[in-house]
């Protein structure tokens, strides 16, 4: 008898439908140790009751193993399935999950004037900051993507200002991962920042591009502005814009989407998204 058979029963797959559910592979103290969703139940399961022994298969081989008990949750549909197993695993954080178990790493980006001076954050942690008043967009599902179009931003915007250094800041806290500046002579364009965040509008890029062909420096660097220009864009048309196609899509405008709320939403209105 296969181990499967042995440990969760032999007629388990012949009782269970062609359907959309959840399932939880638990510990012998009830613990869930893997959580995932499938649009067919009983194909789903009948992989893990017939894996081989290649490397792809090695995590089905081991949760079976390590499994006392193999709970299902049938759902109303495919939708159903996946909002619940991001519920799943956003609450439980499963061992063996790795998708969608860290939605506390990420990142959302802070914009706003303060003594005349541009300010920008980045951070997983908003409530840290509240004392600067900022306006937050995102949150982005890739840190380092959205990391990188930050270090892109804050570099255009400190070869046309001056960007102030951390010793002029004050008493602003220090969170590891989390990155505060401040720049001076560029206030102006905190508005067309945030609509550039907000995936309202890249009129920013056109703006960077004409002030740092007055900069002498900015053109002897040309290759890495341009590098850094194309990061912009790039962040802008693949995470900014469908950040904002999903709000548009669930009705909540500009509103800020938090860590809690992001994959949610993006089950939940991604696919019309990819669609249009």
């Amino acid at each position: 008898m296969k181990r499967f058979d042995r440990k969760f029963g032999a007629d388990l797959l012949r009782e269970l439908p062609a359907a959309p559910a959840v399932y939880l592979f638990k510990d012998g103290d009830g613990q869930v140790l893997y959580a995932g969703k499938a649009v067919n139940i009983r194909r789903r399961l009948q992989s893990y009751r017939n894996a081989s022994r290649r490397k792809a298969h090695r995590k089905m081989r081991e949760l079976v193993r390590c499994a006392s008990e193999l709970e299902v949750r049938l759902q109303a549909s495919e939708r159903d399935a996946l909002l619940a197993e991001n519920e799943l695993i956003r609450t439980l954080r499963p061992p063996y999950n790795v998708d969608g178990a860290y939605t506390f790493l990420y990142p959302a980006v802070g914009c706003g004037v303060r003594n005349d001076d541009l300010w920008l954050a980045f951070t997983t942690h908003t409530e840290a900051y509240e004392a600067l008043g900022l306006r937050w967009h995102g949150v982005f599902r890739s840190r380092l993507r959205c990391r990188d179009a930050f270090d892109a931003l804050v570099s255009a915007l400190a070869r046309i200002g001056h960007l102030e250094p951390r010793s002029r800041l004050g008493d602003v806290p220090r969170r590891r991962g989390s990155r505060v500046v401040a720049l001076r002579r560029v206030a102006d364009l905190a508005s067309p920042v945030s609509r550039w965040l907000t995936g309202e509008s890249d009129d920013l890029l056109e703006t960077l591009s004409l002030r740092l062909l007055e900069k002498p420096d900015a053109r002897r660097d040309a290759g890495e502005v341009g590098e850094e220009l194309r990061r912009l864009r790039a962040f802008y048309t693949r995470d900014a814009r469908r950040l904002r196609a999903v709000r548009e899509a669930a009705g909540i405008g500009d509103a800020f989407v938090d860590q809690e709320r992001r994959d949610a939403l993006f089950i939940a209105h991604g696919a019309a998204i990819e669609e249009r």
